[in-house]
């Protein structure tokens, strides 16, 4: 059975007329942040961002946090700051912080409706705050308080979702895709909640969406979880749609993409496993192993700086134990990705692509295209061994550059 916790706590506490203070944490069995956020209330602007991390699983988490300054400077009531976060924070730098940040942004709004909503009640006594909210006020603000037209857009605002269920949404309007004339096109990673924590989709709305899409298919590879196969056959019924099984484990080496393995295979202890045990396991199960986004987060600083040359990241150890690379993920930069197929080139292996999707409409920006024919996943597992497959980007517009 599956069991997971995942703690997130947002405390807040007015420093000034016009300065708030905010703490955000997360933690889980696998990932602990921090954020430490200040917001001028006149305008819902953020001031300052500061994060850092309790416990990670790769060395490119801590890398994340300089990302966080970024931020700095965004309007929380802007339509778009969600989505500016996840690009800019959650994509560059860690979606853990990502969607940290974001929760203490709604955790600011709400608090402000409140310091509006007393602010209103010094010339209407009477006041309630569902009366508030509904725009039951003409109470001026007082000077040097936030201006007169932004409390009624606060007020006019309906009530906020209830945020237990992620927001999910799907893009009306069919993509494009770039695809050579024949075989299947399928995204090998993707993840789900709950079974990865870090996503925001159900594995329903993910294949209902790829589908949408025009993909033939999809694999859920979720963190060190292996779904259960009668599960994933009750899904491919359900939908009318290829859902096949793979895993993404953490290892001491960064995460690896496995096909093929039935069994528990997923980290015991500190919740990272050795390479060198992995490969052992799954070469007992007939398997196949992938190396996923290898070097996401290596070019932040430059190639130069790092003096990292495709030669020099050709002899990592890593590239010992795997049997492909996986060159086009939609978590990592253009940058990132040109790099990984360089390697993968210079060391002969078979490259895929897949998006890493971990919302909704992130499924499908990079899949992979077969030209053997896949019904299975004993299908697939021949056609990765055959190699004859290669990267396609599936869905544009949603690449990092």
């Amino acid at each position: 059975m599956l069991k997971f916790s995942r703690n997130k706590v947002v405390s807040i506490v007015r420093e000034d007329q016009d300065i708030l203070v905010v703490h955000g944490s997360l933690d889980d069995m696998i990932y602990g942040v921090e954020v430490d956020v200040s917001v001028r209330i006149s305008d819902l602007t953020l001031l300052s961002v500061e994060g850092k991390w309790n416990r990670w699983t790769t060395p490119e988490c801590p890398r994340a946090v300089p990302f966080l300054q970024e931020a700095v400077g965004f309007c929380i009531e802007d339509e778009d700051n969600t989505q500016k976060i996840h690009k800019i924070i959650g994509r560059k730098g860690c979606r853990h912080f990502a969607t940290l940040l974001i929760e203490c942004c709604d955790s600011v709004e709400e608090t402000v409706k409140i310091i509006r909503w007393e602010d209103a009640k010094e010339s209407q006594p009477d006041l309630t705050f569902e009366a508030f909210l509904n725009g039951q006020t003409e109470a001026a603000p007082k000077p040097g308080k936030t201006p007169h037209e932004d409390i009624c857009k606060t007020q006019n605002q309906a009530p906020p979702e209830n945020k237990e269920t992620p927001h999910i949404r799907v893009q009306e309007k069919p993509v494009q895709r770039e695809r050579k004339p024949g075989g299947v096109v399928i995204d090998l990673h993707t993840h789900t909640f709950p079974a990865s924590p870090c996503s925001s989709v159900s594995e329903d709305h993910l294949i209902e969406e790829a589908k949408r899409i025009g993909l033939d298919g999809i694999c859920l590879a979720d963190h060190n979880y292996i779904w259960e196969a009668n599960r994933v056959e009750e899904l491919r019924q359900k939908h009318g749609f290829l859902v096949l099984r793979g895993t993404e484990i953490t290892t001491d080496q960064g995460h690896i993409l496995v096909f093929g393995v039935n069994n528990n295979i997923t980290p015991d202890g500190d919740g990272i496993l050795s390479l060198e045990v992995l490969r052992e396991r799954v070469e007992k199960a007939d398997g196949f192993m992938i190396a996923a986004h290898p070097f996401r987060g290596f070019l932040v600083f430059g190639v130069k700086q790092l003096g990292l040359t495709v030669e020099n990241a050709m002899t990592r150890p890593l590239f010992k134990y795997v049997d492909a690379v996986e060159v086009m993920n939609g978590k990592v930069t253009e940058k990132e990705n040109e790099f990984s197929s360089q390697v993968a080139a210079g060391l002969g292996f078979p490259s895929t692509g897949g998006s890493d999707a971990h919302e909704v409409n992130e499924v499908g920006i990079y899949a992979t295209q077969f030209f053997d024919s896949i019904k299975d996943e004993k299908d697939l597992l021949n056609a990765l061994k055959n190699r004859n497959y290669s990267p396609v980007t599936f869905r544009k517009g949603g690449a990092l550059t």
